[in-house]
């Protein structure tokens, strides 16, 4: 029989069991689908891979490296060229005037006033000790009534001098690649740093007369037998580069006067050096020259050694160009080639025979 006092204990056992039972867990949800795989990538390209460009060949190598070496050159030169304008003063200006007005005796005192004049550029008088510009120039038998063509001028050094002595009586001329040909062309660049040269002083430059040329297929706008003195200073290793050299001989041979002087100065290699390799380095041979030149119907008319360098050993790195004033591997070594000095150059005077009379009949 039921004990009636154990129910209500039993029945509230059971709901207190009820009440801690946990309800169940719901299952965990499935896992996510696998990410889908990459494909396999073809042995063949697709169309939409650009393929890798080829290495660039010597030559691409060669116009990239002139291309930039341009650019530096024009950016260098621009930078120098404002500084340059701005030295021009109105007082400066003043004092080129007055250097072009005068008159003097001689070549010799045209020269030394020009030397001393304050229109040259800033470092440029430096140089005088390695050029001795009024011993070579009195050696070549310069004078101020003459009719003188500068083949290569440059950047002026000897045009700052010439210009101003020959200005009252004689007429200078300096040879220049055209300033308007293509931008990407170094010749371009020479043609408008010449031209800016010329312009920036009227008072001594503005009765020069520029001859364009090219200079890989040489050509003078000059009557023949009009010019008294050629000058080519330290340009001979560049017409030998090109293969031009004895176009440019025959060139001078036409325009000079008879009697007329082909003064050269140029650095000189070691007597056995093969011309073709040592020109490369800015250098030739002494005797090379002196048969090229006699071959073009010249004679020699003396030799001096006022440009000589017994410090050049002409086994640098960079050439010539090692060498002040271009210094090209900039501070490497730059005490010992500033030790050195400019290069050793020959320096040969050679006249154009005169015209034979004619044979009577």
């Amino acid at each position: 029989m039921l004990n009636r006092g154990l129910v209500p204990f039993a029945l509230a056992s059971i709901l207190a069991a009820c009440e801690s039972t946990p309800p169940p867990v719901a299952p965990p949800p499935p896992p996510p689908p696998p990410a889908p795989t990459a494909p396999v990538a073809s042995a063949t390209p697709s169309a939409s891979v650009a393929p890798t460009p080829p290495e660039p060949t010597a030559e691409e190598k060669k116009k990239a490296k002139e291309a930039r070496e341009l650019a530096e050159d024009r950016a260098k030169w621009e930078e120098d060229n404002k500084a340059e304008l701005a030295r021009w003063t109105p007082e400066l200006h003043a004092t080129a005037k007055a250097l072009a007005d005068k008159t003097f005796p001689n070549a010799k005192a045209a020269i030394q006033a020009a030397m001393a004049g304050a229109h040259r550029k800033p470092g440029a008088a430096e140089r005088d000790k390695y050029r001795h510009p009024l011993e070579t120039l009195e050696f070549f038998g310069f004078k101020t009534n003459m009719t003188v063509l500068d083949v290569g001028p440059g950047e002026g050094w000897y045009t700052e001098l010439l210009a101003p002595a020959l200005l009252k009586k004689g007429t200078y001329l300096g040879t220049s690649a055209d300033p308007n040909g293509p931008p990407d062309v170094r010749g371009t660049f020479y043609g408008q740093r010449w031209k800016a040269f010329v312009d920036k002083a009227p008072e001594l430059y503005g009765k020069t007369r520029t001859v364009i040329v090219d200079g890989k297929a040489p050509k003078l706008a000059i009557e023949d037998g009009t010019v008294d003195l050629v000058l080519i200073m330290r340009g001979v290793h560049g017409m030998k580069n090109n293969g031009t050299f004895a176009t440019w001989l025959a060139e001078f041979q036409r325009v000079l006067k008879p009697g007329g002087v082909l003064g050269i100065e140029e650095h000189r290699a070691l007597p056995d050096a093969n011309p073709d390799e040592s020109a490369k380095k800015g250098y030739v041979p002494e005797k090379w020259v002196i048969e090229q030149v006699e071959a073009a119907g010249f004679k020699l008319g003396g030799k001096s050694e006022i440009n000589a360098n017994p410090k050049d050993t002409k086994d640098h790195p960079e050439g010539v160009w090692s060498l002040p004033p271009t210094f090209r591997q900039k501070e490497t070594d730059r005490a010992k080639y500033a030790a050195i000095g400019e290069s050793d150059r020959m320096t040969l005077k050679f006249v154009k025979p005169a015209a034979k009379p004619a044979k009577k009949k």
